[in-house]
């Protein structure tokens, strides 16, 4: 039985979004709940995030647009530019605390005190661009795990998996002239934010270091794992990973009001087993997963539930 750590806190429910947003405080409520009813929150190891450091919010972000967040909270302004990515007065500090929760994550592995570890943080960021909050996403957590394990642990190469509905559309622009970081998606196209085309497979330097997988709506578990046998596994093997980041939005369930896919839990676990079995072939173990998206609160509950038992029995 794998350890696998588990790291949230109660101050993430402090960004406040209003109960009808989808992005709200209720999401961590319902995977905490539902892992206390199922005991398995005893069985995974609880660990405190910290506050990540401008240091490493400025290896994803310029310093004005980090700036611009935290003046905006201190304004008590209740929106960024973005009019969806809500804001109250905690949300910068909240948002430093949920990209720390990762570089936690990260030490755990590293030092070998958990062998993959999940992150039930919010906000979530795979939205956010360089200078940009969008899609509910005040900082981008995965983007800043990446640079964090490479420049930390003099990791080389990075593996971000993101198998959120939508499109990670800042991950792949903050990485996508950058050959030692993979990033690889698989979401439902055409959807928000309107990119993710496979056309696109990095710029530059970074040119293949980019694979985007479209699914169609109405896909669910065999589409996915389709997908994910013929396209996604071949690419991970070829690209030998040293550590594995895996940007992990629910939304792709069938009960998601923000998608039209039909992922189920047994999907999702499927999916699950398939990363882990390729960390452990390829990155030594080392496995770090990121909620992202989910807005059914039990479809959410129910699949990181999936997610975390796969991890804990394999």
């Amino acid at each position: 039985m794998a350890t696998v750590g588990f790291v949230s806190h109660p101050d993430f429910l402090k960004h406040d979004t209003s109960p009808s947003h989808p992005e709200r405080p209720d999401r961590l409520r319902a995977i905490q709940a539902r892992l206390e009813a199922t005991g398995l929150i005893q069985t995974v190891k609880t660990i405190d995030p910290r506050y990540a450091e401008d240091s490493w919010l400025e290896t994803a972000h310029t310093p004005e647009h980090i700036k611009n967040v935290q003046t905006r909270c201190e304004q008590g302004l209740l929106q960024m530019e973005d009019p969806e990515t809500l804001l109250c007065p905690a949300s910068y500090s909240v948002a430093r605390l949920a990209v720390g929760a990762a570089l936690v994550a990260v030490d755990m592995v590293m030092e070998d005190e958990a062998d993959a570890v999940f992150c039930a943080s919010r906000p979530p960021g795979h939205h956010c661009e360089r200078d940009q909050a969008m899609g509910f996403c005040l900082f981008n957590t995965a983007a800043i795990a990446a640079r964090y394990t490479q420049k930390k642990y003099s990791i080389d190469r990075v593996l971000i998996l993101d198998w959120d509905v939508h499109h990670g559309n800042g991950t792949q622009h903050i990485l996508e002239e950058d050959p030692s970081v993979f990033y690889v998606s698989l979401h439902q196209y055409p959807h928000y934010p309107g990119t993710g085309h496979s056309s696109e497979t990095g710029i530059g330097p970074g040119q293949g270091a980019t694979l985007n997988a479209m699914i169609d709506a109405g896909s669910g578990d065999d589409e996915y794992l389709s997908v994910f046998d013929s396209q996604i596994l071949p690419a991970i093997e070829s690209f030998n990973p040293d550590f594995i980041v895996v940007s992990a939005g629910f939304d792709a369930h069938h009960a998601d009001p923000l998608s039209a896919t039909t992922v189920t839990e047994s999907g999702f676990a499927e999916m699950t087993k398939r990363i882990w079995s390729m960390a452990k072939t390829h990155a030594n173990g080392r496995l770090i997963s990121i909620l992202e998206g989910g807005y059914d609160l039990e479809g959410l509950s129910g699949s990181v539930e999936s997610h975390l038992q796969t991890l804990v029995d394999n």
